[in-house]
């Protein structure tokens, strides 16, 4: 019997191909979509969850004012690991980690490494990251000790056993490899190829400090219990650390925040860890957007389920008449619905399959399609499979075997038209849905190329950066004039790091005439020529010059030492100075300093974030990143000189570089994914939009078969059917767009808002994504349209 089904099922799909494709067609899309949003969702909800502490690891967060503004960061100074096992028998363990980059070789391999972690020695015994070969607890309880990835590994030393061979950093120390880390899961806020003790950050890292916040501290508490206890007992202890020992004499803070290690990817609103987090916001709109998606597919297939019905009348009839029963019936047309949801999950999975790849890069992820037998993301699948067998087949199959079969014989099988309200419902929610996804898209767009074109008071184009390390700043004015004096080089510079992003905090203060003001700002040491080489430009006053430099005299105790300082327009307001009036003001950070020139106002951070205060002081030794100005044309040339010069003066290390217009726009990132995720959303939902108009364009018409055949008859011409079949369309996607464009306004205005400097909504965004919506719908109901204008009323009419 069920052999018979499914040949009945089989010849039923090939005799009406056209229904099958799109029910096909329409099913793997969204089963494909649905597949590729679990994963997503899976990856998201499981972050870190395979550290078997995980739910007794936390990560310590901290606060702190300064003249009165509060700011809140993942960082910490090196004291509060140490300080609070101390302090607290609450807590077992601590480790503080921080990201670096190390030049490293072994014989004749010699490579930058970018993703070093230095981490305290019981990091390893805190974390569960697999170690296939050395002891967690020893492998990092000394400074010689180093800790590889099996990538690593099988990179430097190929086929050979690395446990307990050396490695060699630039400055000449060996490191002994000590263990062997299993490749890290796609899904730990903490990642790395190479695990060093924190101990070897020298001295000066491992003295003991409040602030100096350059580090993630995690703790492992003896008890998840514990965690709420212990944060009571952490801001107590701070207040009297700041009140006794931090800002005795200021209403200043500082205090600690402790995050549950599961919470960080997805619900901390701290920034500056060590991986960039996510959002549990999207989350559930991707997984609202998973459910409709499939709610939409499920509607359009049980619509030409209902149409291909009406056609099915001789069948069933015959069927009845040969003593079939009510279930017989129900179990071949939900076996058809079986045929149907099973090809359309087959070809998901292929899908799925080939555009993880591409899905991966969309959504910075690093998801395995063996992640698709996770029990959990099995058991979605088949439970969604189903459940679609059973709504797109239980519909049409009750429809089709309660139908009368004295009724049956005379007229056919007739589909109500009270579920026609339903249907349309459908279709403006699909083109609400659809608009306003292309609504967003061009918003996002709009914004991220108003980000690509901002002036930003700096040149970013065609300017190199290179690394500068600690043996290579021991000869950097040589190393400089060098890269000046080759061809096409329009100037040389260095900083801390780069003005596309300034994190150095500070405060400064002075004397304004009405009394002495402290000032929080964002700091950054120099070069000389750092103004001109970046093309900013000076409001009053000079650039830093080599007398600046000399001033800086550090002979007899810093005796006759003189800082200078350049400051942006903003800090010249906050501290109530036109930019002229500024320049010769004495200004306090650490020692005295005098100002020397007002910079206009540049943007040193994300555009989310309006300019605030800005100092710039003048110390070569803090170079870490060196620009080179280079003209527009034959660039190739220039970095070919430019690594000439970096391969006899640089020796130690390989030669690399970026642009500071690639590092610029790489902290648009995730809004670079929201434009490609919105993107491919919206071309999924339109597509299901397209068949959702199909398939009641189909309905309809095989509803008003006989109302075409008599207009015909009467005169009626093909155009003017097309017409009328087309207005009731286009009218329900005319409300879609009304509905749509308020809430497309509202949902822009407000990711807009996270800007401080973003474009203005303009009613050209709404226009277009309405005139897309229309030619879609065109396009998906003119087919129907014209086939029913162009069908033989003799034969329509013949029907009845």
């Amino acid at each position: 019997m069920l052999k018979s089904y499914f040949k009945i099922a089989i010849r039923n799909l090939s005799k009406h191909k056209l229904y099958s494709l799109v029910n096909i067609a329409g099913l793997t899309i969204a089963l494909t979509a649905c597949l590729l949003i679990g994963l997503y969702v899976w990856n998201e909800i499981t972050y870190d969850k395979f550290h078997h502490n995980a739910d007794r690891i936390v990560r310590v967060t901290m606060e702190y004012s300064n003249a009165g503004t509060v700011n809140k960061t993942a960082v910490t100074g090196t004291r509060v690991g140490p300080e609070f096992k101390r302090q607290f028998p609450e807590v077992e363990a601590f480790s503080r980690t921080i990201k670096g980059s190390r030049v490293i070789s072994r014989g004749d391999k010699v490579f930058t490494e970018d993703n070093v972690l230095f981490a305290d020695s019981a990091f390893f015994s805190m974390f569960s990251f697999k170690l296939s070969e050395g002891d967690a607890r020893t492998c990092l309880n000394s400074p010689e000790k180093i800790v590889v990835t099996r990538q690593m590994a099988k990179k430097y030393f190929g086929n050979e056993e690395a446990l307990g061979k050396t490695m060699k950093l630039a400055n000449g120390d060996e490191m002994m490899v000590s263990g062997i880390a299993e490749d890290i899961p796609g899904n730990s806020q903490i990642r790395f190829d190479i695990v060093m003790p924190f101990m070897t950050l020298g001295a000066a890292k491992q003295d003991e400090q409040w602030f100096t916040a350059n580090y993630v501290t995690y703790i492992l508490v003896r008890n998840r219990n514990h965690i709420e206890g212990l944060q009571q007992k952490i801001t107590t202890f701070m207040k009297g650390v700041s009140r006794k020992e931090l800002f005795p004499q200021s209403n200043d803070y500082l205090t600690h925040r402790l995050e549950k290690l599961r919470d960080v990817h997805l619900y901390s609103n701290v920034g500056g860890g060590i991986e960039p987090g996510g959002n549990i916001v999207y989350v559930y709109i991707l997984s609202v957007i998973a459910f409709l998606i499939l709610l939409v597919a499920c509607v359009n297939y049980t619509n030409l389920a209902v149409v291909q019905s009406a056609g099915r009348a001789v069948e069933v009839g015959i069927r009845k008449v040969l003593g079939a029963h009510r279930r017989q019936l129900l179990v071949q047309f939900l076996g058809e619905s079986f045929v149907v949801v099973f090809a359309s999950l087959i070809l998901s999975l292929v899908f799925c399959f080939l555009i993880l790849p591409h899905f991966n890069d969309i959504s910075g992820t690093s998801i395995g399609f063996s992640s698709v037998g996770e029990p959990a993301i099995m058991g979605m699948v088949l439970g969604s499979a189903i459940l679609i067998v059973l709504i797109t087949g239980l519909y049409p199959a009750i429809l089709l075997s309660r139908s009368k079969l004295g009724s049956i014989m005379k007229s056919g099988i007739r589909v109500s038209s009270s579920g026609g309200y339903v249907r349309k419902i459908m279709i403006v929610f699909q083109f609400v849905v659809s608009v306003f996804l292309i609504a967003s898209s061009i918003i996002v767009t709009e914004q991220l190329g108003f980000i690509r074109n901002k002036e930003l008071g700096y040149k970013k184009e065609h300017l190199i950066i290179l690394p500068i390390d600690n043996k290579t700043r021991e000869h950097y004015e040589e190393f400089k004039s060098a890269i000046v004096s080759q061809p096409g080089i329009l100037g040389v510079s260095g900083a801390y790091e780069t003005p596309s992003f300034i994190e150095w905090s500070d405060g400064v203060s002075a004397e304004t005439g009405t009394g002495k003001k402290e000032l929080s700002v964002n700091a950054i040491p120099v070069d000389l020529d750092f103004i001109s080489t970046l093309g900013m430009q000076l409001a009053a006053g000079r650039d830093f010059n080599r007398t600046d430099l000399l001033a800086q005299d550090t002979t007899d105790n810093y005796k006759n030492y003189q800082n200078s300082y350049i400051i942006n327009e903003k800090a010249a307001a906050e501290l109530g100075w036109t930019p002229e009036e500024a320049v010769g003001k004495t200004l306090h950070k650490g020692s005295p300093g005098i100002i020397k020139g007002v910079v206009k106002d540049f943007n040193f951070s994300s555009l989310h974030d309006p300019i605030g205060p800005l100092v710039i002081f003048l110390e070569p030794h803090y170079v870490f990143q060196m620009f080179v100005r280079v003209k527009g044309e034959n660039i190739q040339s220039t970095l070919s000189a430019i690594e000439r010069v970096w391969k006899t003066r640089v020796s130690h290390r390989p030669f690399e570089f970026k642009f500071l217009d690639e590092e610029y726009y790489s902290l648009y990132k995730t809004e670079q994914r929201t434009a490609q995720i919105f993107s491919l959303f919206s071309g999924l939902a339109i597509l299901l939009a397209c068949l959702g108009l199909f398939a009641l364009a189909a309905f309809t018409t095989v509803q008003r078969t006989k109302e075409i055949g008599i207009r015909k008859v009467l005169g009626a011409s093909i155009a003017g059917i097309a017409v009328m079949l087309s207005k009731e369309f286009l009218l329900l996607v005319g409300l879609a767009i009304l509905i749509s464009i308020p809430i497309a306004w509202y949902a822009g205005s407000r990711w807009l808002q996270d800007f401080a400097y973003r474009i203005e909504l303009s009613w050209w965004m709404f226009l277009v994504a309405g005139v897309i919506g229309v030619l879609i719908a065109l396009i998906a109901v003119s087919s129907q349209a014209i086939k029913a204008a162009l069908s033989n009323p003799v034969k329509s009419l013949r029907t009845e």
